[in-house]
């Protein structure tokens, strides 16, 4: 494979919960593209499933750019603070900010329940991390984002807009889109962007778990959704591609505020996933 164009040598990227799945992947397109990229995360020994915050950016490292891991509990505001204040000290700046921390294995275990038989705890659960998460961090990021007028991007869901797993999940994500445009709102006149991606389908860690049926199809059926062929799914890199071609676009704030399906995104900049291909879920 030829080497990937440097186009953010010289950026520096904050991607939260970046062990693994659509965080691991931003991550590592980011520092591909020969950025520099904290990546936070609470992991730092593999469990049930794989991946770490020092094995991200060792492999960040391995693929041209530089990777630095925190480990961060993002429900810990004082902890998230200190990750903006590190990179303003050993950085001097940032330039892009990915919101991705979310609980998925959690959040999978309410997947097509009623409202009724999602208890009170899930809403919380969600909510902290994957909504106030994204807000605090980009509190502290934002003096740094809007002296570089960089860009901020939380990771959100077509389920902001139609019923997707449960209500708990849909009003999370319709959260995350409405924070984008406010903070877009507030970030006008700085020329700092603020957009939300809708990945398609993932393969993750927690998706490749799913094992062949008899004639070798990795299939997923979603109560309510439908039936997925997890081999025809994106790879996390995907949405990684998404995040690099804003960050390198001199005209991303034609987009900010606004949710973005990444494969629109891939359409209009020219990007496909590992395989060549353009997924679509829809």
């Amino acid at each position: 494979m030829s080497e990937i164009p440097k186009i953010l040598a010289g950026k520096v990227a904050v991607v939260t919960g970046a062990s693994r799945g659509i965080g691991k992947g931003i991550a590592l397109e980011l520092g591909a593209a020969g950025a520099t990229v904290y990546v936070t995360g609470r992991t730092v020994t593999a469990g049930h499933l794989p991946g770490t915050v020092s094995a991200t950016a060792a492999e960040i490292d391995e693929l041209g750019g530089t990777g630095i891991a925190v480990v961060c509990d993002h429900r810990d505001d004082a902890a998230v603070e200190k990750v903006f204040a590190q990179v303003r000290d050993e950085q001097g700046r940032l330039d892009v900010l990915v919101n991705n921390v979310y609980d998925a294995p959690g959040s999978a275990r309410w997947i097509g329940r009623k409202f009724w038989d999602v208890p009170p705890k899930a809403w919380d659960a969600g909510f902290d991390i994957g909504v106030r998460s994204h807000y605090v961090a980009s509190v502290f990021a934002a003096p740094l984002i809007i002296e570089s007028q960089g860009l901020i991007v939380s990771v959100s869901s077509p389920g902001a807009v139609r019923q997707i797993h449960n209500a708990v999940y849909g009003v999370g994500k319709a959260a995350v889109d409405r924070l984008t445009a406010d903070m877009a709102h507030d970030l006008e006149g700085t020329g700092a962007t603020a957009v939300s991606i809708w990945p398609g389908i993932v393969n993750t860690e927690l998706l490749q778990m799913v094992p062949p049926d008899k004639d070798g199809r990795r299939l997923v059926t979603l109560p309510g959704e439908g039936t997925f062929d997890l081999d025809a799914a994106e790879t996390p890199r995907f949405p990684g591609r998404a995040v690099v071609a804003l960050a390198a676009d001199p005209d991303r704030l034609a987009r900010t505020g606004k949710a973005w399906k990444v494969a629109d995104l891939a359409e209009a900049y020219g990007f496909t996933d590992l395989d060549g291909r353009v997924p679509r879920a829809d």
